[in-house]
C-alpha cells in the first residue's frame, strides 16, 4: 500500500496544478444575531482519545445552517496514511467550490491488536455526530458528501451504505477503492489487499464477514448518489471492484456516474487526472449544493 500512497499524492499534486484561484475570505452576516462570519479553520480538533482521533476543520465565509459538508478520507490499507494526504485536494475544494465546509479527517490505524473493523467505522460516526452536536456552533447543515481515496474510499461508501442511520450522506465519491471482498480476484489470485488484512489482523474470511465489510453486499436501494473512479491497469484493487459496483448501482437505479481508465494503475496523471475532478466537482455541484 505504500506504493499506492504514493500514487495518490502524486494524484493529488497534479490536481492542484489544475486550480490556483485564491481564497475566498469575504464577510457576511448570521441573520439570527447580525454576527460577521468570516472563513474559520480549526486544525487537529479532537473527538477522541487516541492521537489519531482528529480532523482538520475549514468552514467557508458566507456560510449558513444551509452550507454543505465535505468529508475527506485519506487512504493508506487502513494501517497507514494521514490527513495530510488529502490536503492538496482539500485545496482544490476549497478554490474551485468555496461554499462548502471541509472536514478532512483522521481515524485510527490499525494494527495487530486493533482490527480495522469496527474501529475506523466508528471514528466515522463518531465524527459525524460530534458534527451535528456542534452545527449552530460552526454554522453548517448536516449534509455531508464523502471523497475517499483507496481505503479510505473504501470506508467512505461503507459507512455511507450501511452505517449512516440517519441518511446523512448525499453523496459519497470512491477513488479507487476496494467494494468487495469475495470477489474472485481477491480469494483466488493472492491479492496484496486482501493478504495483508488476513495476515495482519487474522480476520474472519467467512462469507458473512467479508460481505458485512463490502459496500458492494452492503448498498441498497437507499444509498447516496455514487461516483466511481478506477485504473484499468490497478495491481492493488482488481478492475472488477469498479465494474461490479457500478453494475450493482444500476440495478438498485442509485444515482452514479462510473469511469475506468484502462491504461491507468492506481492513480493518474495528465489529461486523465484533468478528467476526474472536472467529473468530481460537477457531481459535487450537482448534489451537495
Amino acid at each position: 500500500m505504500k506504493a499506492a500512497k504514493n500514487h495518490l499524492v502524486t494524484f493529488l499534486l497534479i490536481l492542484c496544478v489544475f486550480s490556483c484561484s485564491d481564497d475566498n475570505n469575504s464577510v457576511t452576516e448570521d441573520p439570527q444575531n447580525q454576527t460577521p462570519l468570516t472563513y474559520r479553520e480549526e486544525l487537529n480538533v479532537s473527538y477522541g482519545n487516541d492521537s489519531d482521533q482528529v480532523f482538520d476543520l475549514y468552514l467557508p465565509a458566507n456560510r449558513s445552517l444551509s452550507t454543505k459538508v465535505m468529508v475527506l478520507v485519506h487512504g493508506g490499507g487502513w494501517t497507514s496514511g494521514d490527513k495530510a494526504d488529502m490536503n492538496l485536494l482539500k485545496d482544490l475544494i476549497r478554490q474551485d467550490l468555496p461554499d462548502i465546509a471541509i472536514v478532512n479527517i483522521n481515524y485510527r490505524l490499525a494494527d495487530e491488536n486493533n482490527p480495522p473493523f469496527p474501529m475506523q467505522i466508528d471514528d466515522i460516526t463518531t465524527i459525524i455526530n460530534m458534527l451535528k452536536t456542534n452545527q449552530e456552533e460552526y454554522v453548517i447543515s448536516d449534509d455531508f458528501g464523502f471523497i475517499g481515496t483507496s481505503a479510505g474510499a473504501h470506508l467512505s461508501m461503507l459507512w455511507s451504505y450501511a452505517h449512516d442511520a440517519n441518511a446523512d450522506s448525499k453523496m459519497v465519491a470512491s477513488i479507487v477503492g476496494p467494494t468487495n471482498f469475495t470477489d474472485p480476484a481477491y480469494l483466488e489470485n493472492d491479492n496484496p489487499i486482501l493478504q495483508e488484512l488476513i495476515s495482519t489482523f487474522g480476520i474472519d474470511t467467512s462469507t458473512a464477514f467479508l460481505e458485512s465489510v463490502s459496500p458492494y453486499h452492503q448498498v441498497t436501494s437507499e444509498a447516496p448518489p455514487t461516483i466511481l473512479f478506477y485504473g484499468g491497469e490497478d495491481p492493488l484493487v482488481p478492475t472488477s471492484q469498479g465494474l461490479d459496483m457500478e453494475t450493482k448501482l444500476s440495478n438498485l437505479g442509485i444515482t452514479h456516474q462510473f469511469t475506468l481508465y484502462p491504461n491507468a494503475g492506481h492513480g493518474w496523471v495528465g489529461a486523465e487526472l484533468l478528467d476526474t475532478w472536472t467529473k468530481l466537482k460537477a457531481f459535487t455541484e450537482t448534489h451537495l449544493q
